[in-house]
């Protein structure tokens, strides 16, 4: 192999390199909170559940995702 061959086979694997480390991150995990009734009648409850997250080390937005669903019957 010359030596402008094998630069040019570094080059090529360095630039590739970045973009397969992105393409591999690992997904949040998905929590879902379900309610039955109105936001505003269930608002404590969700503050306590999102409480309750931060204190076992879960955030919103950081490591966990909540989906958040009201309903009525």
């Amino acid at each position: 192999m010359r030596r402008r061959e094998f630069i040019k086979l570094l080059g090529g694997a360095a630039t590739a390199w970045p973009l397969s480390a992105r393409a591999q991150q690992p997904t949040m995990p998905v929590v879902g909170f379900v309610e039955v009734g109105s936001l505003d009648a269930s608002a404590a409850r969700a503050a306590a559940f999102r409480k309750g997250l931060n204190e076992t080390g879960y955030i919103e937005g950081q490591n966990v995702t909540v989906e958040y669903h009201w309903g009525s019957i």
